[in-house]
């Protein structure tokens, strides 16, 4: 059988988990990420393995191990046909409260690390001259969040950065998407007490929370368009239109 291979950074949680369960039904390899959770990265791995799936884990730091999670999956897998930027960080501090330390390491985790691991990736894509990557972005990056200043700078950042790139690699034939989640009920969504969740789900015309694995499919659809590219598509219930 002639598997696609993925990369799904910070798969050990959430969107991301979703992300690599679904993919593994797919008939993908799947090489998920983990940063400190590899316990729980284990757990996931034991579970996609015992349906017939394929994967493994990477313990990886969006900053500094691009280029070794792009070469440990080629020596794996022999290609990459897609990648899942996913990995991040938040932070719920206002503008005049936030320090230089904070503000660089969420700019750094959550646009930077998006840039190195597409830039790794695609020197493989580009020999193929075939692949797919959709980077995680938020609702944030779209409207802006009020107490988020810093991740909302950094989500942006990842919608300019996919839109400018689709433009350089479709040449390549390799397609670049965004997926821009509103509020989603996962682990990062956990420090919302409940009269929070039931302020913010009544903004939300669906009435409800995103599930994460609304979010994969898609992401998967993304992934397996062969004609569209340096698009964002923002699952939000309708909280933005």
């Amino acid at each position: 059988m002639n598997r696609k291979t993925a990369i799904v950074t910070g798969g050990s949680s959430g969107i991301g988990k979703a992300t690599a369960e679904l993919l593994a039904t797919k008939g993908y390899n799947v090489v998920f990420t983990y940063l400190s959770g590899k316990e729980r990265a284990n757990d996931i791995l034991k579970r996609i393995l015992d349906k017939g799936g394929e994967a493994c884990i990477f313990r990886y730091d969006a900053v500094r191990d691009a280029e070794s999670l792009a070469e440990f999956t080629v020596k794996r897998y022999g290609k990459i046909d897609l990648l899942v930027a996913n990995a991040g960080i938040s932070l719920q501090k206002i503008a005049t409260e936030t320090t230089d330390e904070e503000w660089n390491r969420v700019i750094e985790c959550d646009l930077s690390g998006v840039f190195y691991i597409n830039r790794s990736v695609l020197r493989y894509m580009i020999e193929r001259k075939s692949g797919s990557i959709v980077n995680v972005s938020s609702v944030y990056g779209i409207s802006g969040g009020s107490v988020e200043t810093a991740y909302s700078a950094a989500k942006a950042g990842v919608i300019g950065f996919t839109k400018a790139l689709a433009r350089e690699v479709a040449c390549s034939g390799i397609s670049v998407n965004c997926v821009a989640p509103g509020a989603v009920d996962t682990e990062m969504n956990k420090h919302l007490n409940k009269e929070e969740i039931e302020s913010l789900c009544s903004e939300i015309p669906f009435g409800r929370l995103g599930k994460a694995e609304e979010v994969a499919e898609t992401i998967l659809f993304l992934a397996e368009s062969s004609y569209i590219t340096g698009q964002v598509i923002s699952p939000n219930g309708g909280l933005i239109i």
